[in-house]
């Protein structure tokens, strides 16, 4: 059993090279919107589970968190929950790609982090539909947020007044009581993209406090 909980030398064996790649792809993303930010690998089984912070949470319970998640298949059992930093993983891959390494073998960062999102786990079971939506009013949310933001934050602006801004923005709702949030997630980690030639749909599910936005490459988890 590859990844314990806790080991400095826990490895990731994937299921095939291009899961690897797809986590490559995924962790890059993240990174070019949190250039600081962790991520969150659970493993149980032959599933990982990458999970990523969009929006933090405001509160002790977490309330305006938006997460990204994508799986990916391994080889193999596997037991590992560990979150790391963006730049751990993205070094190695830096490495792969030098030594021209095309292994399905990953070796998991040593180091640690503990951001209090880590801490926000959204429920395995419980999940009931509520409606579809449309990828395009997701990715409008997203521009029209992403604008609003910039213009009513100037340089003068302090912490708490661009925090309130920013919750007002991307805790709009949408169909279905989806924050627009969801659409920021969707745009910044690649599950929805400018310019496709159809408007993909989502899949929207809800489960207690927590929001989940389905597509093709991924899911978002809204609190």
């Amino acid at each position: 059993m590859s990844g314990q909980v806790g080991d400095r030398h826990a490895t990731l064996t994937f299921a095939d090279v291009e899961s690897l790649v797809d986590l490559s792809t995924y962790v890059g993303r993240a990174r070019a919107y949190d250039t600081g930010g962790a991520i969150r690998l659970q493993a149980v089984g032959a599933v990982l589970a990458a999970w990523v912070c969009v929006l933090p949470g405001r509160d002790l319970v977490g309330s305006g968190t938006v997460l990204g998640l994508r799986t990916m298949p391994l080889a193999g059992e596997h037991r590992l929950d560990a979150t790391v930093p963006l730049s751990g993983l993205t070094d190695r891959f830096a490495r792969r790609g030098v030594t021209a390494d095309t292994s399905t073998v990953l070796t998991v960062p040593p180091t640690t982090v503990s951001p209090p999102w880590g801490g926000v786990t959204p429920p395995r079971s419980g999940w009931a539909p509520v409606g579809q939506l449309g990828s395009a009013a997701l990715l409008e949310a997203a521009r029209r947020g992403v604008a609003e933001v910039a213009e009513g934050t100037p340089g003068s602006a302090g912490a708490p007044a661009v925090a309130a801004l920013r919750a007002r923005v991307w805790g709009r709702l949408l169909d279905h009581d989806v924050p627009a949030g969801a659409g920021l997630a969707a745009l910044a980690l690649g599950f929805a993209r400018e310019g496709g030639q159809h408007s993909l749909v989502a899949t929207v599910h809800r489960a207690g406090p927590w929001t989940r936005v389905s597509l093709p490459a991924g899911h978002i988890l809204c609190r």
